[in-house]
């Protein structure tokens, strides 16, 4: 899930190169997530980011290594926006945040459903460094949603955050492709069937 809404402030201290890989990965974040992997070329963000190609090859030597970092972005602002949402020890009002966040998200423009889903769908090589990212997220997300479920009093955590990931997935899909008013209330209930409540 990704906010293409607003831009991260450029780094500060970082000098000229750290200011221009971080134009270079808001330029990929705005287009990859609007137009796919496939549907972005690195003239397009280059053009994107103000720079000049040999800029964009120093920081990156190539688009696979592009859409990693853009990737790794994703999943550290979207890790941030999970745990934000926790609340310790009360996995009920954890996931009640969570499918609120997710149904605010999928209001905002430009929503495009979930930035990890999407790559997958590019990237059928399991074996490709762009999987290996995704895999890493939605790893780390299956360990919040067993965390989750055990601070909700879940007798098997993880079977109930494999429910709740799944959950998570359709949401993100209905959240691009349906009302995005109704994402939250029905997540939430979902999430609440799936811990048995």
């Amino acid at each position: 899930m990704t906010d293409t809404s607003t831009r991260p402030a450029e780094p500060v201290g970082r000098g000229h190169e750290g200011v221009a890989r971080a134009r270079i990965l808001d330029a990929a974040s705005e287009l990859i997530y609007a137009n796919g992997i496939r549907g972005t070329s690195a003239d397009r963000i280059i053009e994107a980011a103000g720079i000049t190609k040999v800029t964009f090859y120093r920081h990156f030597r190539t688009k696979t290594d592009l859409v990693v970092a853009y990737l790794e972005r994703q999943a550290e602002l979207e890790q941030g926006a999970f745990l934000a949402a926790r609340v310790e020890g009360d996995g009920i009002r954890s996931l009640q945040n969570i499918a609120g966040f997710i149904g605010a998200a999928s209001c905002l423009p430009g929503f495009r459903g979930c930035a990890f889903i999407n790559a997958a769908a590019e990237t059928p090589d399991a074996g490709d460094p762009v999987r290996s990212v995704v895999e890493a997220h939605r790893s780390w997300m299956r360990d919040f949603f067993a965390a989750t479920a055990a601070d909700a009093g879940a007798p098997d955590p993880e079977a109930t955050a494999r429910r709740l990931m799944m959950l998570r997935d359709g949401a993100m899909v209905a959240g691009y492709l349906g009302d995005p008013d109704e994402i939250s209330a029905t997540l939430e209930e979902a999430f609440r069937v799936a811990l048995g409540r």
